[in-house]
């Protein structure tokens, strides 16, 4: 049985069919096209007795790279913050409204944090970065360019699946992911840097957007140029 899955999965289309699949069960509920590619993942996963490293899984958490995440992270907040508030002079607002439940609200402050570290951090790097990018980019040839060629497509594909946030959400969302996967074609078995620049990267937003601050870089360019 195994065997058989991981013979269809391992196929070269398999990963361009799975993301062509997944958006159609958005139709249904936004949520369910991450967990159909998920799912996928984990079909694969089980079927090689959870050999991570077909994902990218080859290094150790450390802490100088837990560090160095965080600072990358940090500065990403402040290029990406500031970019924002120029796509937002073209392209319109940036819709976070399903989001204000958690400002100043400590409960789902801390729920949301459990969610970004688990589904936001940890899932969609181990979806869109080692099974959508790997693959696809093996898909392609895997040279140097196939890897930025499929950084160029997931990028684009994860930011229109954030569409919720409006054109200039789904810009931005595909710059900040594009530069992240940059970290990861430096490093292709180094997933775990990834996930921690997404965790620190997230957890810094959803702290400003605790404290209602989360504009407070895009406002500060929108009055400059008096939009």
């Amino acid at each position: 049985m195994k065997n058989k899955i991981y013979t269809l999965l391992s196929k070269p289309y398999a990963v361009v069919l799975t993301m062509f699949i997944a958006p159609l069960f958005g139709l249904i509920d936004r949520n369910f096209s991450f967990f159909f590619g998920l799912g996928i993942v984990f079909l694969i996963l089980w079927s090689t007795n959870f050999r991570w490293s077909i994902f990218g899984f080859g290094e150790k958490i450390t802490a100088k790279k837990t560090l160095k995440s965080f600072l990358i992270a940090l500065l990403f907040v402040f290029v990406f913050y500031i970019i924002e508030g120029f796509l937002e002079i073209y392209f319109g607002r940036t819709d976070l409204s399903s989001f204000d439940d958690i400002r100043n609200n400590i409960v789902g402050y801390i729920i949301m944090t459990v969610v970004i570290w688990v589904f936001a951090a940890f899932g969609e790097e181990l979806l869109f970065r080692g099974y959508y990018m790997k693959h696809l980019a093996q898909l392609l040839g895997n040279t140097n360019y196939a890897w930025l060629a499929s950084a160029i497509i997931v990028s684009i594909y994860f930011g229109l699946s954030h569409s919720y946030q409006g054109l200039a959400g789904i810009i931005g969302v595909g710059l900040w992911h594009f530069a992240v996967s940059l970290v990861f074609y430096k490093k292709r078995n180094d997933l775990i840097s990834p996930i921690l620049i997404h965790g620190f990267y997230d957890m810094i937003g959803l702290t400003l957007l605790f404290f209602s601050k989360e504009r407070i870089f895009a406002d500060w360019i929108l009055q400059m140029f008096q939009v």
